[in-house]
């Protein structure tokens, strides 16, 4: 048994090295011919902004000058604020009370962020602004609850989890944001970055194991094939991933980036996310369930670990479906409210590419997600087991030692071997 296991082992390990090690070389290829050149940044036209913290807020009906049509209920005033950066740093100005949709909400004892413009109104000659909150502290603060539970439950795994984090943003932010805003290939960019991402934070955070090397395989695999379903449901729907004002503002800023390559790009890093969890998860569960149960064959721990996948796929499916749809809130709340409703109603809805799009991404990424568990499971069960599917593991027969001549004199059985030991 010892031995046909380290035989497997063997194996499962050459099996592993012979496609990461391509992979690993493919992807690090790719980031040396794709990885940006420096992004000279457009200067800074529009007016400077200052941050300040509130003094007072004092609330009044508006003027029918101040007023604006078809707004029920508004509210105008004055809002006092003490700067802290900027030529006036430390002095107090009165602005007005920011109104209008989306406008923050202030009170005293608020950080905000003001803008520094000209006006004939102003006595001064000069005019501040509330445009929005500064929220630099409390973000800092919720990264840092954040980090601080990761690590507490996950203790060294946590860390390691953290570590992968960090290089998920830096691989994002340092060579597929800035490849693509270059013009490169972003279907190409985000298949070498997302197996960046992948080959780092799996074994950066499960160790350097068999386990983790079959999710790896899975999740590549996986990837491949939704890449594959993306670009030629895309294609079929005849989309152009231009289905928004985002979209359009980008074509215009930078007419280089090609918006179906961006589209497909999104679907596959968003992929990622999701498929990673599953095939670590599936690989791991035939490992335990190998070691718990050493008699299991590989059909066994195949159909074994499906059940567990599937039990896990069908809420994750809940969960993609719902995380985009939550992205997507406020275009179904315009969609089902604006003129489709009044022509054609939802049917002329889903026809229409905003949520085309949509679909494209929950349909594609989901399909590549349930692939992900028979195709993880399938290699995990053979690198623990080695045998093809439809065959069933057997533990080998123990035989039986010649019998000694002084056993038999009186009169004892032959205590049995196992197979592969020497009988001597």
């Amino acid at each position: 048994m010892t031995g046909h296991a380290h035989e497997y082992d063997k194996k499962a390990t050459r099996l592993t090295l012979a496609v990461l090690i391509p992979a690993a070389a493919l992807t690090l290829i790719g980031l040396l011919l794709l990885w940006p050149g420096k992004i000279a940044a457009e200067p800074w036209t529009g007016p400077p902004h200052h941050t300040g913290d509130v003094v007072t807020v004092h609330q009044r009906a508006c003027t029918p000058d101040e007023a604006a049509p078809d707004v029920a209920a508004q509210v105008c005033g004055e809002v006092t604020v003490r700067l802290n950066d900027g030529p006036d740093a430390g002095r107090i100005v009165s602005t007005r009370l920011p109104s209008g949709p989306g406008a923050p909400v202030v009170k005293p004892g608020d950080r905000v962020i003001l803008v520094y413009g000209d006006s004939f109104d102003d006595p001064t000659g000069t005019r501040y602004e509330i445009i929005d909150h500064e929220r630099g502290t409390q973000i800092w603060l919720l990264v840092l609850i954040f980090a601080l539970t990761i690590v507490a439950f996950g203790r060294w795994r946590g860390v390691t989890a953290l570590a992968g984090l960090g290089v998920t943003f830096m691989v994002l932010l340092a060579f597929i944001v800035p490849a693509i805003l270059q013009g490169e290939p972003p279907l190409l960019v985000a298949i070498v970055g997302s197996a960046a991402i992948m080959l780092v934070v799996l074994y950066l955070t499960h160790g350097f194991s068999t386990q983790t090397s079959m999710a790896v395989l899975g999740t590549l695999a996986s990837l491949a094939l939704t890449g594959a379903l993306a670009a030629f449901t895309t294609a079929a729907l005849h989309l152009t991933g231009v289905a928004d004002e985002q979209a359009s503002f980008l074509t215009i800023q930078y007419g280089d980036v090609n918006m179906l390559g961006l589209l497909l790009a999104g679907i596959i890093i968003g992929a990622l996310g999701v498929l990673d969890d599953v095939t670590v998860t599936q690989s791991y569960t035939v490992a335990e369930l190998a070691r718990a149960n050493p008699a299991m064959g590989f059909a066994e721990l195949y159909r074994a670990a499906s059940r567990v996948g599937r039990a896990h796929i069908t809420s994750v499916i809940n969960t993609i479906v719902l995380a985009y749809a939550g992205a997507s809130l406020p275009l179904l709340l315009l969609l089902s409210a604006g003129p489709g409703q009044s022509n054609g109603g939802w049917l002329q809805m889903l026809k229409s590419e905003q949520l085309a799009q949509e679909i494209v991404r929950s349909a594609v990424g989901t399909i590549g997600l349930i692939a992900a568990v028979p195709i993880t499971t399938a290699l995990a069960a053979l690198a623990v087991r080695g045998r093809p599917i439809g065959l069933r593991f057997r533990p080998p027969r123990p035989r039986r030692r010649r019998p000694d001549p002084l056993e038999s004199a009186w009169g004892l059985e032959p205590e049995a071997v196992p197979q592969g030991d020497d009988p001597r």
